[in-house]
């Protein structure tokens, strides 16, 4: 670990947040060199903080293996310049054996996923994270998402049972439910934007106090994205409207075809810029010749802004 809690906290609660995707070779296996330049490049960006083997980063089809490597790499090259943040979930076990290696690589905190499959009551979701987050010592924000929403209540009773605890990463979009979660926790967490696409939702999250989102589209479009964000940030609503009606709604269009999209279309877009990323792995597909040209005209555009 290169930073202590604290930092990580205010790392994560300020500042454009970047989420890596993984790079695969035409085996489909880990491709180590395609992924250390990726990171290079990310962090010669204006960005607060890394997200590896995250949902873009496909962490549902990783294996502790493909973890381990991912996560090594990554604390490696990033070298202590901003906070390392890996993933966690599926089951207690199996969650609290990706955080103990997420700590034994040196990443300075994990983000914890939802629980696999099943439905949740508020009290199994609150003993469920409890669990894995006494598991580790590094720093844990909980991904507020899926099966694993849960309430002000329960976000309450987990900061309050766990130190480590720093951060809240929305992933429903409901603001209101949202809005009371920051109102009762308050400044004991920071909060995050998780939506797929987040950026559609930036000013909503900005309005109930959450300064800061999660970035995919910064895989290829990293310029356009800090513009974005630093518009957002500024107050400046017509660039802000501008890149919203030209760039991310017809985007949204486009994610919208299928499923998986949200990570399909980053690893597409990664290939067009010149830094490609390999395939999605199953259950995922790519996109088709018509949706990648589509994708193709959308980056152009991104290129004026």
């Amino acid at each position: 670990m290169s930073f202590t809690r604290e930092q990580v906290k205010q790392a994560i609660g300020d500042g454009l947040l970047s989420f890596p995707v993984t790079d695969f070779d035409d085996q489909g296996r880990f491709d180590a060199d395609s992924y250390r330049a990726r990171l290079e490049w990310f962090i010669s960006h204006d960005i607060s903080a890394v997200f590896v083997a995250g949902g873009t980063g496909e962490f549902f089809s990783l294996s502790v293996d493909d973890f381990r490597e991912v996560v090594r790499l990554a604390v490696k090259t990033v070298a202590g310049k901003i906070p390392v943040i890996a993933s966690a979930g599926l089951s207690v076990a199996t969650a609290s054996t990706f955080a103990q290696i997420a700590e034994e690589e040196g990443a300075d905190g994990i983000l914890l996923m939802p629980p696999y499959l099943t439905e949740c009551p508020q009290d199994g979701l609150v003993e469920y994270a409890r669990q894995i987050c006494d598991s580790t010592s590094v720093s844990v924000i909980y991904y507020n998402r899926g099966n694993g929403v849960m309430n002000a209540r329960s976000v309450q009773r987990l900061a309050d049972a766990c130190p480590n605890l720093i951060g809240l990463k929305d992933g429903k979009g409901d603001m209101q439910a949202l809005n009371r979660i920051i109102k009762s926790v308050g400044e004991r967490l920071s909060y995050v934007g998780g939506v797929p696409t987040a950026e559609i939702m930036a000013e909503a999250y900005l309005a109930v106090g959450v300064n800061t989102y999660s970035s995919a589209v910064f895989n290829f479009v990293p310029d356009m994205a800090v513009t974005f964000y630093k518009a957002l940030r500024a107050g400046d609503s017509d660039t802000v409207r501008k890149i919203s009606r030209e760039f991310f709604l017809p985007f949204v269009d486009l994610r919208d075809n299928k499923s998986g999209y949200a990570v399909s279309l980053i690893k597409e877009g990664t290939k067009l810029i010149g830094r490609p990323s390999g395939s999605v792995r199953a259950p995922l597909e790519m996109p088709d010749a018509e949706e990648s040209a589509r994708l193709a005209q959308l980056i152009e555009r991104a290129r004026s802004f």
